[in-house]
């Protein structure tokens, strides 16, 4: 099963895009996309099937490399990124009779998995640059650098340079085997999630902490469970805004749970045949609705909850 976000299909071309004779040639190129990012969405067709829409230069004349973010190429088509705050105001008009704004998480379900990855890389690299335009260490104006992958400060005292951020995150499948002789795992809720909806238990890695320490800690803190041996799964990428998910199962050596010292809102065991009466996120339900609901469908903890239930974890 591959997940939503991981299929990246671009060569990024890493070595070459510091070369900027090389990449002014790609960027001249009368085949090069321009993937465009506003208020963090994504621009898509108005046609069904719904479809990413690269613009060309021929739609966008007056676009300046200097504005442009390179992510990589593509059957030796080159491709990047602009906020279109860096577009007039008139463009922009032309721009969105084109085509329509949308969250990515809202249209990853119609889309190619390899679409949605150049989308949220896209995505996530606009979003550190509207983040740290200023310098970190003087205050001074930052200035895009190495075709995007990194800014300097314009102090001529200072010439800091700072580069895109990823914040690991683990994300965990819990599993006990009961004195019942039924295996149960641990999934939590947040008070603002959809009425019903259940998860796998997350959060972020500590500054001088494992990742598997992390997988300990957060548990403990969310439900007050006690969990051992975590062992990797695998990770996905998750450009909301900024993090990358990595996932684990954990045993667990306790089953009373607690959540009055963290913000879970509800926590409880599932089994398998529990799971089985879930719904999925998207199903229209009846209100009002009496039972659960996994989360959404381009998350690794559905991948983990599911492939749990199917006892196929890390096998497919």
């Amino acid at each position: 099963m591959s997940l939503m976000y991981s299929q990246m299909p671009l060569d990024r071309c890493t070595n070459q895009r510091k070369n900027k004779q090389w990449l002014k040639q790609q960027f001249d190129q009368q085949n090069s996309l321009f993937c465009l990012i506003d208020n963090d969405q994504n621009f898509f067709s108005l046609a069904v099937p719904f479809s990413p829409l690269y613009l060309t230069h021929e739609q966008l004349p007056k676009v300046s490399i200097t504005s442009c973010i390179f992510l990589g190429k593509k059957n030796d088509q080159s491709i990047f990124a602009l906020n279109s705050n860096k577009l007039s105001n008139r463009d922009n008009q032309n721009i969105n009779a084109l085509g329509q704004w949308q969250s990515l998480r809202q249209m990853s379900g119609l889309i190619q998995h390899q679409d949605a990855a150049i989308l949220a890389l896209a995505k996530g690299l606009v979003h550190w640059h509207k983040t740290h335009l200023y310098c970190g260490r003087c205050g001074a104006l930052n200035q895009l650098i190495e075709a995007g992958h990194a800014r300097r400060c314009t102090d001529s005292q200072c010439r800091n340079m700072c580069f895109p951020r990823t914040d690991p995150a683990v994300i965990m499948l819990v599993e006990k085997m009961f004195d019942d002789g039924v295996a149960r795992c641990l999934l939590g809720r947040q008070a603002s999630w959809p009425t019903g909806m259940f998860s796998t238990l997350a959060g972020f890695v500590d500054p001088g902490e494992t990742i598997e320490e992390t997988v300990v800690r957060e548990v403990w803190e969310e439900s007050n469970i006690e969990v051992k041996d975590p062992q990797y799964i695998r990770s996905q990428p998750w450009p909301f805004p900024s993090s990358v998910m990595l996932g684990f199962t954990a045993t667990a050596v306790t089953e009373n749970i607690d959540i009055s010292q963290d913000d879970l809102h509800q926590a409880r065991w599932f089994s398998r045949e529990e799971l089985d009466t879930f719904v999925a996120k998207e199903a229209e339900l009846p209100e009002p609705f009496g039972g659960y609901r996994i989360s959404s469908n381009d998350s690794i903890s559905t991948y983990l909850i599911t492939a749990w239930k199917k006892k196929a974890i890390g096998q497919c």
